[in-house]
């Protein structure tokens, strides 16, 4: 197997590249769970300071890199692209971070009471001393959470609490971590690689830190109930001021929310559209629902057991990589290794995590199966193998990890922006589509029915917050969570426990969900400007190559360094 066409010699370090490196150690030092997520070695004992004095050691880092990009000079296209990437970013979050944002944080998804957790998921158990680091960070449980209280107190104090149904589903996620059959419960008794038992030194200090970290999470829980629960507003939206700011955040651009609201309508309706096309070519006469039906009867479409969910996930995955290698990508040879797993928990989320610097840990693509789900259906599913692997996720970070001669460290690694990354996976789905992968009617739906979901979160998200008129579907006027579970409902097809906590999600993490969509749109059109500035001698596998070689950098930068 080849690896990869050649590329540019090394460049020299430049005072910029020096900068974001220290940017980046700094911030490694500060966040030992960002050092874990990024496969840097060193950390992996220690937890993040939650804590306000925590988050302002942020801020400073922050403010000090902004002061010294000022004082450099770029020499070259990519110290460009880094000055406006660093700007950018650290930019916004001073903005996030001054609005109370960080001390407030708390929702069901990406708040530290799930970030803290599951971190453990990506630390290695094969041995005594790596079971003896796992142990030894879960002692470190009780600390990061008494300081993240502290900062849900800081906010409360402003007025900053996040809803009332966000707290209660945390505390209710708390909860199911100290179960008797929790995740905390599930940890022992422990065991090495080859399958035997965890026994002296170790088995025991796992043991006390269990007992501590599960302790500390039962207490958070009831803090939540008992002091911050009584302080949370009742009202579901963030509001249009605050939603413009996350927007920016995770799109890294700035979309006019009216015109993006009406622009959601319209793609939902084709997309509808569009699927009641394909119910016809799986049953004719049909409704969507009913094709949905046949699909999920259809052995051809099932796998039984976790066992052969993996072995799938791998085997499609594997297929990409070696029919889009050289053709309309640059794979990198280390690039086309991805590890499909099954996760340790039991949310029913599918992830991507990247490579470590060195490749040594692999891109890998979890699968969380809810507990007591044995049976999967493949129509539902190929479309995010495509969207967490290659040519999604996986491609697009692991190939940015690898560009070693080109991007400094904190390109690399760190420089990551929702609308540029979900983006980036969405548009993945579509060429997928476009060059064939998708023809099965029943894949086809799959890729439809995932389409519709993103779709019309964007009305739904920006709607409740931005406090628009909700669709005539659900009845016009104000928004409300009837109305928001309704409209979902009818365009998403998925168990209603899944459907609850993804419309909690929305709810509590605004500007993220349509953030995949509007990604897309965005991507798609600017594929269509390089297309239609080049001509006759536009060429997609070149247009991937320098698009990802760029990095996640927010979608204007990436624009700008593309177009100029």
């Amino acid at each position: 197997m080849t690896t990869e066409a050649s590329g540019p010699a090394a460049r020299p370090t430049t005072d910029i590249d020096r900068v974001a490196d220290r940017y980046l150690d700094g911030l490694i030092e500060l966040s030992p769970i960002s050092a874990t997520y990024l496969g840097i070695p060193g950390h992996d004992e220690d937890l993040d300071d939650f804590s306000p004095a925590g988050l302002a050691a942020g801020s400073d880092l922050r403010r000090k890199t902004l002061e010294d990009l000022a004082l450099t000079h770029p020499v070259d296209d990519i110290d460009n692209v880094t000055v406006s990437a660093m700007q950018e970013r650290l930019s916004l979050a001073e903005e996030t971070y001054a609005a109370g944002l960080e001390h407030m944080s708390l929702n069901v998804l990406a708040s530290p009471i799930q970030g803290i957790r599951d971190i453990f998921d990506l630390m290695p158990t094969q041995t005594d001393a790596q079971w003896l680091t796992f142990a030894t960070r879960m002692t470190k449980i009780p600390a990061a959470l008494e300081g993240y209280v502290e900062s849900l107190r800081a906010a409360a104090a402003r007025g900053l609490v996040s809803p009332r149904r966000q707290v209660e589903a945390c505390a209710a996620q708390c909860t199911k971590l100290t179960t008797e059959d929790g995740y905390f419960s599930a940890l022992l008794p422990a065991k090495l690689a080859g399958g035997e038992p965890l026994v002296g030194s170790a088995a025991e200090a796992l043991s006390s830190a269990v007992a501590q970290a599960s302790s500390a999470y039962a207490g958070l829980g009831k803090i939540l109930l008992s002091e911050i629960l009584p302080q949370a507003p009742e009202a579901d939206a963030c509001g249009r001021e605050r939603y413009q700011l996350l927007s920016r955040s995770f799109l890294g651009a700035t979309v006019d929310l009216e015109e993006t609201y009406q622009w959601g309508q319209e793609e939902l309706a084709r997309i509808t559209a569009e699927m009641e096309d394909v119910a016809q070519q799986i049953k004719p006469g049909a409704t969507v629902q009913e094709a949905i039906r046949v699909l999920d009867a259809d052995p051809a479409y099932q796998l039984n057991g976790t066992d052969e969910l993996k072995a799938w996930m791998q085997g499609k995955a594997d297929e990409a990589i070696t029919n889009l290698a050289d053709t309309h990508f640059d794979i990198p040879g280390p690039v086309r290794t991805i590890e499909c797993m099954i996760a340790p928990t039991q949310t029913g989320g599918i992830y991507y995590t990247g490579p470590s610097e060195d490749f040594s840990r692999p891109g890998r693509m979890w699968w969380s199966v809810p507990k007591g789900i044995t049976e999967f259906g493949t129509w539902r599913e190929l479309t995010t193998v495509y969207h967490e692997g290659v040519p999604g996720h996986h491609l697009q970070v692991a190939q940015t990890v690898f560009r070693s001669e080109l991007l400094n460290r904190w390109r690399r690694l760190d420089a990551w922006t929702s609308g540029h990354g979900e983006g980036w996976a969405l548009y993945a789905e579509r060429l997928m589509a476009e060059l064939g992968y998708m023809q099965d009617p029943g894949n086809r739906m799959g890729l439809l029915d995932s389409q519709s979901l993103r779709a019309a979160r964007v009305v739904l998200d920006i709607g409740v917050h931005c406090g628009f008129s909700a669709p005539a579907e659900v009845g016009g006027g104000e928004w409300t969570y009837d109305k928001a579970w309704e409209f979902l409902s009818a365009h998403a097809n998925m168990a209603e426990a899944i459907l609850r906590f993804e419309l909690d999600r929305y709810l509590g993490w605004p500007g993220q969900a349509p953030s995949y969509k509007i990604g897309e749109r965005l991507w798609l059109q600017l594929r269509d400007e390089v297309k239609a500035r080049e001509g006759d001698a536009f060429d997609i596998k070149a247009f991937h190559r320098r698009a990802l070689d760029i990095g996640g950098v927010g979608l204007d930068t990436l624009r700008e360094a593309l177009l100029g």
